[in-house]
């Protein structure tokens, strides 16, 4: 099945980045940036372990991506994949509106560095963005549970009346449960099939024709999920089980921040603030990296938990989580140009075929 990528108006995704680009000017209005750089400066080479959790996040992410392509597919090889995960994951972290980007390159840069058919492809990219999403939820519902004392004691200085820790509970519940029955309904049913259908309702000739062109490759990515039918569900729960230990790594790195920064809090403590922006960013999709959004987040849960000098500290924490960002991603970019690959290649009808 050809994946086109989004040819539409993509202004939500620049009006997103013009929105965090403003909250970011007005987080450096607010911040004590002088001591910021100063506490940052202070940690020394100790910074590098800041980088770590990052790794780690992908590499988990990569494994269990490894266990969710359709059954008696040959062996993935780890460190194509694992290539493949960082140059989408920044080009969806980077770009405005940039999932709509960084997805679809998924299933063609599978194809041209390990050699792997489009529509098996596309179905596991399919099922690892839902086990992805349900694990979020998981991962919400634990960090709400095991912070539920002090996302209530703070309630009222965050969201202006106490529940919060009770909203995190029931949003962690949600997700998991709303992610889990769409997958399920991927897995048991003619999704691609159905949707094909729908789309041959758009009143375009010219759509119906490419939609009848490509109809085969909307089939063989039905018969891709329909394989993952009757086959041992192992494999899928340790995939969920690695990606709830991905999200882990995010509380892991903040942890980290904090601790080299000489900040006295828990670790349940700053698992309960990130779930909490986690699922903050998660409705603020369309802002880059949720900038911005998260950044005031940190710094409002600092204050209300009373930690000393928040101002200097909250925001050398936020610089220093942007800049292990920027390295990151500068280096994401730098293996996809090194590799060749462009931002259009998913959209290109003779690599994309069926």
């Amino acid at each position: 099945m050809q994946l086109k990528q989004n040819k539409s108006n993509n202004l939500p995704g620049y009006a997103g980045l013009l929105l965090g680009v403003s909250l970011i000017v007005y987080l450096f209005s607010q911040i004590d940036l002088q001591g910021a750089v100063e506490r940052i400066f202070s940690i020394g080479f100790s910074s590098v372990l800041i980088l770590a959790p990052f790794l780690v996040l992908h590499v988990v992410e990569t494994f269990a991506w490894i266990k969710v392509f359709p059954p008696g597919m040959r062996s993935i090889p780890f460190f194509p994949l694992l290539k493949i995960q960082l140059i989408a994951e920044t080009v969806s972290m980077t770009l405005p509106a940039g999932v709509a980007v960084g997805e679809p390159l998924r299933p063609y840069l599978c194809k041209r560095f390990i050699g792997l058919p489009v529509p098996e492809s596309v179905a596991s990219v399919a099922v690892r963005k839902l086990m992805l999403g349900a694990a979020q939820g998981l991962y919400t519902l634990i960090g709400a549970l095991a912070g539920y004392g002090f996302l209530q004691m703070v309630s009222g200085r965050i969201i202006g009346f106490e529940g919060l820790g009770l909203l995190m509970v029931l949003c962690g519940l949600a997700v998991f449960l709303l992610f889990m029955l769409f997958l399920l309904l991927l897995l048991n049913g003619q999704v691609a099939g159905h949707i094909h259908r729908f789309l041959m309702l758009v009143p375009f000739r010219r759509v119906k024709e490419w939609l009848l062109e490509k109809e085969s490759g909307f089939l063989d990515t039905d018969q891709a999920l329909n394989s993952y039918r009757g086959s041992p569900s192992g494999g899928r729960l340790l995939a969920m089980l690695y990606y709830v230990g991905a999200w882990f790594m995010l509380t892991a790195e903040s942890y980290i921040i904090l601790s080299l920064l000489g900040v006295e809090i828990s670790f349940y403590q700053i698992f309960a603030i990130d779930i909490s922006l986690a699922m903050l960013r998660s409705l603020f999709f369309f802002i880059p990296s949720g900038l911005g959004v998260q950044d005031l987040g940190y710094l409002l849960f600092f204050q209300a938990l009373g930690i000393q000098d928040f101002s200097s500290c909250g925001a050398a924490f936020v610089l220093l989580r942007r800049f292990k960002e920027l390295l990151w991603y500068a280096f994401g970019y730098g293996i996809m140009f090194l590799s060749g690959v462009h931002l259009g290649d998913a959209a290109r009808e003779d690599d994309i075929g069926t």
